[in-house]
């Protein structure tokens, strides 16, 4: 006989489970399991918080820069003259801020690799690690595009369109933000604040005085949040809503079903004993400005607020040199090199079982990024400034991790439906 923990509302489960198929009884299981593992998780996490008088430093601040581009408020003394010498020394450190990020903006990869090695350098800039663990996410769906499922659901061109997109908006986040975190780390060495030099960077007015709050108080947590909204109000216009985007990709019937695509999850893999799970969220409307940051602040407080999961991803991610393939972190489903030669239409087997291959089935080809998609020019944005209004203040909020965060099963079942999507195509071809 069951034990009672087992029974509910006098059903018996374990009996239930009995009549179900095998893979709905694993399902079950594994979703128990999950359920267990995120309470434990939880139960340690801590919060994000946000200081409110940083807030309303920030509201007035960036009120007064309001004002003074409306003509309603008295410009600020001019700083004295900090002679030729100093203006040449800062001019040479603008252009080699600009030429280290010309050398790292190359491709997915060097750009992700720069993140993580300024974090490393300054582990107070959550954002960058952030920005790392997400980027890595950009390249696997940029190498999905080259791999064994999504090229028999879409076309040459679709491929390439879905890739131009996502490699704008990494490109072009990593080109505006990348020049902050080298101001910051020359401010350092410099040791005196140099983000009065942020608009000759093209930064928007909304982060000098975020900068400025940081150099004093150190909120890792008011910087991160702000430099989430900057970008992505910052590919807003330049991307997102870009008219040759919207027809292209975002319009489109397969980007709309994203879950074929698997570009509305986000995961984290992070390293726990002998595997490697994955947290994370769904990003259910990647139109939507407000979405896509809310998300961005929740995955900061998996990242930063639930231990395991920062430990964890640390561990991962100096453990493992990004490629932009998925044996980065599940080695047992991909392979960066074919392991068989592919299949034609018409020729197409089943290969995935739950979290694992089928016996004798050869892993699922997730090519390198390099030997997936030549590096491109990354060509300079649209000029101008977002922010027009403080509604953005809003978003300052103390943050916690949500109550579902595990994706590891989520994505077994993701990759699942994906595979039987192209199998049933191949039936009708």
């Amino acid at each position: 006989m069951s034990g009672g923990k087992y029974r509910w509302n006098g059903i018996d489960l374990l009996h239930k489970l009995a009549d179900l198929p095998q893979e709905a009884v694993e399902w079950v299981k594994g979703k128990a399991q999950t359920l267990a593992h995120e309470k434990k998780l939880l139960a340690a996490a801590h919060r994000i918080p946000i200081d409110p008088l940083s807030v309303e430093a920030l509201r007035k601040r960036l009120q007064w820069k309001l004002a003074l581009q409306e003509g309603n408020a008295e410009p600020a003394k001019e700083p004295p003259d900090i002679g030729p010498e100093a203006k040449e020394e800062e001019q040479e450190l603008l252009e080699r801020i600009l030429r280290e990020r010309d050398v790292h903006i190359r491709n997915n990869v060097t750009r992700t690799a720069a993140y993580l090695h300024i974090y490393r350098e300054h582990p107070e800039l959550h954002w960058a690690f952030l920005a790392h663990m997400v980027s890595r996410n950009g390249g696997w769906s940029m190498t999905d595009l080259r791999g064994d499922l999504l090229p028999f659901l879409l076309n040459e061109e679709q491929c390439e369109n879905v890739f131009a997109f996502l490699e704008r908006a990494n490109a072009l986040i990593f080109r505006d933000a990348y020049p902050q975190l080298l101001l910051y780390r020359a401010s350092l060495q410099l040791k005196r604040p140099l983000f009065h030099l942020l608009p000759r960077l093209g930064v928007s007015r909304f982060m000098r005085p975020v900068w400025d709050r940081f150099w004093i108080e150190r909120e890792s947590g008011l910087l991160t949040i702000a430099l989430i909204i900057n970008e992505q109000h910052y590919i807003e216009e330049r991307v997102v809503r870009h008219p040759s985007f919207q027809s292209t990709v975002l319009d489109t019937l397969f980007f709309q079903t994203q879950t074929l695509l698997q570009l509305n999850q986000v995961v984290f893999p992070y390293v726990q004993g002998e595997r490697i799970r994955l947290a994370g969220l769904i990003l259910e409307n990647f139109s939507s400005v407000r979405e896509r940051i809310e998300v961005g602040k929740k995955l900061y407080a998996i990242l930063f607020g639930i231990r395991a999961v920062a430990e964890g991803a640390q561990a991962f991610a100096c453990g493992r040199r990004h490629s932009g393939s998925r044996a980065d972190y599940w080695p047992h489903l991909f392979a960066p090199v074919r392991k068989e030669p592919p299949r034609p239409r018409g020729q197409l087997l089943e290969r995935l079982d739950g979290c694992k291959l089928r016996p004798g089935a050869a892993p699922l080809y997730s090519p390198a990024l390099t030997d997936a998609w030549k590096d491109r020019d990354v060509e300079p944005p649209i000029p101008g400034d977002w922010f027009r209004d403080l509604s953005v203040l809003d978003y300052f909020t103390e943050t916690s991790a949500p109550f579902s965060f595990e994706m590891t099963q989520d994505c077994c079942i993701g990759l699942k439906k994906i595979e039987l999507a192209v199998l049933a195509s191949d039936l009708i071809v």
